[in-house]
Order: structure tokens, then sequence, then C-alpha cells
């Protein structure tokens, strides 16, 4: 056991990362960054994963849009898919983008199980990532690779340190699909299921939702602002055999819907005022989480129904009033 003094560095004298090299895939997955990408079950998680790894690959934008800044090596598990299942998947990825599958550095872990809370199989993966030096590993799902209870942030925390020593003696990205409740919350990431040590532990977080006919992906980065909000679907070319996703090009609330009420409430407070309301005040008079009532006044304010300035919030349309109850107006 060292017991000298820590190392310790002048500020100045730690290398900075130049910007070209702070992205796996622009707007997308950091450069060697460790998170979840998380959503209900359906929601097109698995799809979504395999398009990043063969896109990290092949050098071919993920999703067709965002371009691959570290092409290199991808290391997949795929603990839900047999293996037949798997190369069907890419197989449909690499016929939509015109990729021989012979050509790509993708390498699929073909065990019948893992358990990564173990040191004997977390030694076999270590090992095979010393030979492969993968720039992305994807495990899915993340429950499917281990027996510790997901709710006890002691238990997770011990295999979430295992990720990020992978991702520091590897200096690979690192990509765990997990599952999230079908219930909305202010912050997507709030969603997931089990301690919430998984949603603080990403450095890129990725969640797929369904809201209404749409799916939307949001993104969130430690350390870089994320994109909007987006919308895919799940297509295939015209002769139907290459199912991938595809980016829709529409405009989206940046948080999903809150319960009526409690939007009906800013708007109850905001209507009953001539002058703009501060954010403390609406605080005050709804009782509501700080965090939530941010979430409500973007929603609000993207609808068009509200606008800030340096005064407060006020309304921008007017609202029918239904007995004791405030109504949108449908533009």
């Amino acid at each position: 056991m060292d017991t000298g003094p820590l190392c310790v560095l002048r500020a100045s004298m730690i290398d900075a990362r130049p910007p070209a090299e702070r992205w796996l895939i622009r707007d997308i997955w950091g450069h060697a960054a460790v998170g979840i990408l998380g959503g209900a079950p359906k929601s097109c998680k698995t799809w979504l994963a395999i398009d990043m790894a063969l896109s990290v690959s092949s050098g071919t934008p993920c999703l067709g849009r965002f371009d691959v800044e570290k092409q290199g090596p991808a290391l997949v598990y795929l603990a839900e898919d047999d293996l037949s299942t798997v190369r069907s998947r890419i197989d449909c990825l690499c016929l939509h983008r015109g990729i021989d599958i012979r050509s790509l550095e993708l390498h699929v872990i073909a065990e019948p199980s893992l358990r990564l809370d173990l040191a004997p199989d977390q030694k076999r993966l270590a090992a095979a990532m010393e030979e492969l030096r993968p720039k992305l590993l994807l495990l899915d799902p993340l429950i499917r690779i281990h027996r510790l209870d997901e709710n006890s942030a002691t238990e997770i925390s011990g295999l979430l340190s295992f990720f990020r020593d992978l991702q520091r003696r590897f200096d690979c990205a690192v990509l765990l699909v997990h599952h999230a409740s079908k219930k909305q919350r202010a912050q997507p990431g709030q969603s997931l299921r089990g301690s919430s040590d998984l949603h603080a532990f990403g450095d890129s977080n990725a969640y797929l939702a369904r809201q209404n006919d749409r799916l939307v992906l949001t993104l969130e980065h430690r350390a870089a602002r994320a994109p909007a909000p987006l919308i895919l679907e799940l297509a295939s070319d015209p002769d139907g055999a290459s199912v991938h996703l595809e980016v829709r090009d529409a405009k989206i609330s940046s948080s999903p819907p809150e319960p009526s009420s409690l939007a009906d409430g800013v708007i109850r407070v905001l209507a009953g005022s001539a002058a703009p309301v501060p954010r403390n005040e609406i605080r005050k008079q709804l009782r509501v989480n700080n965090q939530r009532l941010g979430a409500i006044l973007e929603n609000l304010q993207d609808r068009g129904d509200i606008e800030r300035n340096e005064n407060g919030w006020r309304m921008l349309r007017p609202k029918i009033q239904s007995g004791q109850r405030l109504l949108f107006c449908e533009p």
C-alpha cells in the first residue's frame, strides 16, 4: 500500500483535450465516455446501440447523420439475443449503409452468460479488451450481466467502478443498455430503474421514450451541451430487408408533458397577475419542486403559452375557463 503523498498537479500542467477529440460520435457520445442508454421495453434501445457500435467500427455516421470522430473496433454483448439474431440485426444495418460486414472490426462476445459482478468474468472481459483495444464496449442489457441489487447504491457502485476502470485503462467508451419505467419524470434519467447512482454515473447518457406515436431520443452530457431531442423512426428500405433507425425532422418539446394540474397551476398564477411573476413566487404559491417547476415552465414556453423577461414569467395567450379548471387554448 502506497503511503506517500498524493500526486498533485498544477492545473496548467494538465494536458487539455483538443476540441476535435472530445467526441466518439459527435453530439451523441463523448470520447471514452461511460454511460447509460435507457428506455422502457420495446423502445428500440438495442437497435440504437448496435447502430452506434456499427458506426464506430465502420466510420459511417450514426443514424445516418452524426459523424464518428474516433473510428475503431467495437466489442458488443447482447445478452437477450441469440447469435443468429445479433447477426441479422447487424446485417440489416450493413445492407442499409452498403457496408461489407467482413470489413468491420465489430466483435461479438459469444459467451452464453456473463457475471461482471464476479472477478473471474471481469478478468476475462479485461483480457478481451486488452487484445482488441475497442473504442466502444456495448453491454446490453445491464440487468443480464450481474446478480446485484440494483436498488442498492452500495452493491451497484462496485460494478460501476469496474466499468470506470475499464474506461480509464483502455481509453474506451462504455455503453450500458438499461431499462427505465414508463413513468415520466422531470429528467429522463430519473426514470432509470434502480439506484440513482446509475444516472449520476454517466458522462454521456441517452434515453428513448415513446410520446404518443413518436419515439423520442433525449441526450445528456456531463461536459458538453446536448442537442435538442430527436424524433426517431424504425424504418426499412423499399424491399423491407434493411431495418434501421432514422431521424425524423420535427420540432418537439424538450420536456415531456407535465400533469395538467401542475401546468394549470402555473397558468392560474400567471393569468391572475397583470405583471410578470418571478419564478420563486410561482414556487411559493404552488409549493412545487424547483426542478419540476423548471420543466413545466420550459414546456409551456415551448408551446407558446408563456414567455420570460427580466421581471419573471407572463402569459402570452388568453385562456378559456371552464368551471374551476383552466384549459389550454390549442393553436
